[in-house]
């Protein structure tokens, strides 16, 4: 493994890269073809002496720039570092330009002055000679930032070529930090911590909030207002700080439809790695459009952990919020007082078209882990996608509380025999206290495929009506008696449905259930400690 030592480093300097100490650096080539040119970024070459590749710098695949590409040779200590130099704290947009000809994702995490600030997966790019681009953003201070990208699992990295590294964004000040200490009128920087409300209220668009680690009281709504929008191609920001775990605790709160956690009515937000706990009402309601919610925990609250609804009985349905993407996130223990409308999470009543979940996972909420409820005062929604995701023990809280009221079903996908046309995909519901998967009266063409629901209290899948298409999904029943599937629509000979005994696939399903999030994001599930893929 050779080792080349860092003996100069580059840094961008209101947008231009400059040369800093040591008696061989060089400046990188600003490349025509990098995606991020547009934007202000910058090149700093993997081979240059500004870079540290604990690899071999190599030349031996076509389609890399400058003069060649560092290869980690295949080993989890082959990191590569850059070092890039901010005018002032705020955000950066990193471009890592890779190649990866295996047939499997290179998982790595970007560490920034030392504290791991992302996680990224490099997936396959077909060949070693096919290069691609995987951008993300994370914080950085005044002055020289580390940048190190290391591999986590023994394969190691792919061949890194560039940095392409954008801080137009800190330059333009559009970053605050909030802190349990924070006051309204600080200025908001690492040293001099604003409030929540505050940083809310004075972010620009595109910009970031970092939320330090800590527990944050409040009695009252946080509201992220309809019209403070970030765009398509610079979201606005509100992030756990890096390594760090904010929790807002609305244990203030008396129980109310009003006394809601996080409303975000705004459109183009990014919320991650938050915990929202204790609200009177639900933890974090989505009324805004194009929103990404990644990483959040919404626990212990009043009603719906997370739910998605329109911002006001007035709001006219081409305005429901439409093309949220709930990502990595967890949602429990939530209960309202008579048991029947907390559930994990929920796109019901009022919500527009193109909403995803995916790698998410709701347990033990007093009514269901998913609610797409429908009702004939309001009409239709738009068709839901819920995919890769976990749903168990929905019906009993962890201490055990139950609510006859609650309808406990894992995935509840319709109501008032209103047709929608929703999609259940590669998804796990598990000893829920109702059915696993249930058409709850929506008639409609529903794509239900690749789905496993096991020891359900009563049915593990349960569509009476309709025209839904059933493919690949799989029953099992290991210690819960429970009721024989129904499945009436398009069902072929890929599921294995219960009828009293279980399918082949079902050995896989046995044992203790257990889960996580990778590094990526994407969930994990286990069965006797062994990882399952529906």
């Amino acid at each position: 493994m050779q080792m080349r030592p860092a003996i100069a480093c580059a840094g961008l300097l209101a947008g231009a890269l400059v040369a800093l100490s040591g008696p061989t650096a060089v400046a990188a080539t600003a490349l025509p073809h990098s995606p991020l040119r547009s934007s202000g970024g910058t090149v700093i070459e993997a081979e240059s002496s500004s870079a540290v590749c604990t690899g071999t710098i190599d030349s031996d695949w076509t389609g890399y720039s400058g003069s060649g590409f560092c290869n980690g040779a295949n080993a989890i200590s082959g990191y590569v570092q850059f070092t890039v130099n901010a005018a002032s704290a705020g955000t950066a947009t990193l471009g890592f330009r890779f190649a990866n000809g295996t047939t499997a994702a290179r998982p790595g995490t970007v560490a920034v002055n030392g504290t791991t600030a992302a996680t990224a997966s490099f997936e396959a790019t077909g060949a070693w000679s096919t290069w691609a681009t995987k951008t993300l953003t994370v914080p950085v201070k005044a002055g020289a930032n580390t940048i190190r990208l290391t591999p986590t699992t023994a394969d190691g990295l792919p061949n890194l070529d560039y940095l392409d590294a954008d801080v137009s964004t800190a330059a333009a000040g559009a970053v605050l930090y909030v802190s349990p200490n924070g006051t309204d009128g600080a200025a908001g920087t690492e040293s001099a911590p604003t409030t929540l409300t505050s940083a809310i209220s004075r972010i620009t668009p595109g910009g970031t909030i970092y939320v330090r680690g800590g527990t944050y009281d409040y009695s009252s709504t946080i509201t992220i207002p309809a019209g403070a929008n970030g765009s398509s191609g610079a979201r606005t920001t509100l992030s756990a700080y890096p390594g760090e775990k904010p929790v807002l605790n609305f244990s203030g709160q008396s129980e109310s439809p009003s006394n809601r956690g996080i409303q975000l009515n705004a459109d183009y937000w990014r919320l991650y790695g938050l915990t929202v706990e204790h609200a009177g009402d639900n933890g974090i309601y989505v009324g805004g459009s194009n929103n990404v919610v990644e990483r959040v925990v919404t626990a212990f609250n009043r009603d719906t952990g997370l739910q998605l609804g329109r911002i006001a009985s007035t709001t006219p349905s081409s305005q429901w919020p439409s093309d949220n993407l709930i990502v990595s996130s967890e949602s429990h223990d939530n209960a309202d007082s008579d048991g029947e409308d907390a559930d994990g999470f929920a796109a019901k009543l009022t919500t527009g078209t193109g909403n995803v979940f995916r790698y998410d996972v709701s347990h033990n909420n007093i009514d269901d882990g998913w609610d797409l409820f429908t009702k004939t005062d309001t009409g239709a929604i738009g068709p839901v996608t819920i995919e890769y995701s976990l749903s168990y023990g929905n019906g009993t809280l962890s201490d055990g509380t139950v609510n006859s009221n609650g309808d406990r079903n894992g995935y509840k996908l319709g109501g008032d025999g209103i047709a929608v046309n929703h999609v259940v995909q590669h998804s796990i519901a598990y000893k829920n206290g109702h059915h696993g998967f249930t058409y709850n009266s929506n008639p409609g063409t529903m794509t239900i495929s690749s789905n496993v629901g096991i020891d359900n209290a009563q049915r593990n899948f349960s569509f009476d009506a309709g025209t839904s298409v059933f493919r690949t999904n799989t029953s099992c029943r290991f210690a819960v008696s429970g009721s024989n599937d129904k499945t009436v629509g398009n069902a072929d000979s890929s599921n294995q449905f219960w009828t009293g005994g279980n399918g082949s696939r079902c050995s896989s399903y046995a044992g203790t259930l257990g889960w996580s999030f990778a590094s990526d994001g994407h969930l994990a599930v286990t069965f006797g400690g062994s990882v399952v893929n529906p």
